[in-house]
């Protein structure tokens, strides 16, 4: 009971007992009609009193008050909630500089800017566009832009799926041209250790032979030098002896039977120091160049030996089809050959004028100055010294025509080529010397 008359915190009607306590009026009616007192204080109250008890003005008033804070509470706390759910979505549209919801977008910054916003200082001179249009434009183009990325993707996609195969491409190759490599150099290898084992074989037996006739000698000379020490020492102990007889009797012990021609004649006549000059001919001297020279006839494939013939009348060319000369009216002569290698070498010498490669794309020395003619293109060189030689290197894979100082081997200038569909023809042309003593020739090994 006591729970139920306090389980409101504010009373309702509130009334006051004889005793001074104060409950609700119907709490305290229903109380008083099972017992005759005071639920506190267990002051008797009588039948009469109970059926008319005053009411607690100053408590109503409290309540009242009370009451009417509760509300203004509830009010406050609703009013709370709602501006919680409503400011996310009320904070999205609004300007927060200046609480005015957006309606324009700023072209020039990228940003949802407000009526204000538009006239201020911060956007003076600025592009704008409604939001509905800006979002359509923006919308539009990152359609379009779909569009054109997924055909970027894939354009990509073939881009680095051909990179992927041109690296496999690349590796294999580099593989096989390091395998290619290995065996050239080996087979020189081999070539060159056989030779030195040869030459070093050759150099022991012409040792070993020298040697024996120089220790034959030795040993001839060591037993004559014996000899004569001996007889020396003879004769010595001989002249000591004054008397004739015993002089003869000394002298003729042992049973000597020598002749006194053969006793007194000098025996340094018959010896004479042996003296085998070791010599490799060639290959003591010039080892290198007889080695080279011998690899050529090993080299496969071998240098190109070309065979040129003239194109015009004003060229003259020599027996042996390597050396070509100008006419005696020609001021510039040309000769031609077919190239079924890869490589040759031209001997230009100190000619003030010569272009040689191949049709189409030569090497050109004119007044003092080189140059690579290509189709309808010619660019300046500048290299050190003058060569004698020029090495002509044409890769039919890679469509590129290379030139070397052919005397060091040392990389001149290198040409791309347009696609080679036919044969191909070397090309040398020069100008008229009279009479002419230095010719173009076709270096042969």
């Amino acid at each position: 009971n006591h729970q139920k008359l306090f389980k409101n915190v504010l009373f309702n009607s509130a009334v006051v007992l004889p005793c001074g306590h104060s409950f609700c009026s119907p709490c305290i009616t229903e109380a008083l009609g099972s017992q005759q007192q005071c639920p506190l204080c267990r002051s008797a109250v009588a039948a009469g009193e109970a059926k008319c008890l005053p009411a607690n003005l100053i408590l109503k008033s409290l309540v009242e008050k009370a009451q009417r804070e509760e509300q203004a509470a509830k009010v406050r706390r609703n009013t709370d909630i709602q501006h919680v759910l409503l400011t996310p979505e009320k904070a999205a549209g609004m300007c927060p500089e200046h609480e005015e919801k957006f309606k324009l977008f700023c072209l020039t910054d990228l940003q949802l800017a407000c009526i204000i916003c538009r006239d201020g200082e911060k956007h003076e001179g600025h592009r704008f566009k409604p939001i509905k249009e800006a979002a359509q434009s923006l919308r539009t183009d990152l359609e379009m832009f779909l569009q054109s990325v997924a055909e970027d993707i894939n354009v990509m996609e073939q881009l680095a799926k051909a990179q992927q195969e041109n690296l496999r491409v690349t590796g294999e190759r580099s593989k096989q041209l390091m395998v290619q490599i290995g065996r050239q150099f080996q087979e020189m290898h081999q070539f060159l250790r056989k030779r030195e084992d040869e030459i070093k074989n050759e150099l022991k037996c012409q040792e070993a032979d020298g040697v024996e006739k120089m220790k034959e000698a030795l040993t001839t000379m060591e037993t004559a030098l014996c000899q004569s020490k001996d007889l020396e020492s003879k004769a010595a102990s001989v002249l000591k002896i004054t008397d004739p007889e015993k002089f003869l009797r000394k002298w003729t012990e042992g049973g000597s039977t020598m002749t006194r021609e053969s006793l007194f004649k000098s025996r340094t006549n018959t010896l004479q120091v042996v003296n085998r000059k070791l010599c490799l001919e060639q290959h003591e001297s010039h080892l290198q160049l007889f080695m080279w020279k011998e690899m050529l006839q090993m080299i496969t494939p071998r240098e190109e030996r070309l065979t040129l013939k003239s194109s015009s009348p004003q060229v003259a060319v020599s027996d042996d089809g390597r050396s070509v000369f100008s006419g005696a009216t020609a001021q510039k002569s040309q000769a031609d050959a077919n190239v079924f290698g890869h490589y040759w070498e031209i001997n230009v010498g100190n000619r003030d004028f010569w272009e040689v490669g191949i049709e189409n794309y030569f090497l050109q020395y004119k007044e003092q100055k080189y140059a690579a003619c290509g189709q309808n293109i010619t660019r300046e060189l500048e290299f050190e010294n003058k060569p004698q030689k020029i090495g002509i290197y044409l890769n039919f894979c890679s469509n590129k025509l290379i030139f070397f100082d052919a005397d060091n081997m040392r990389k001149i200038h290198s040409m791309s080529l347009a696609v080679m569909s036919g044969p191909v023809s070397a090309y040398i042309s020069m100008t008229h010397r009279n009479p002419d003593y230095s010719p173009l020739t076709v270096c042969w090994f």
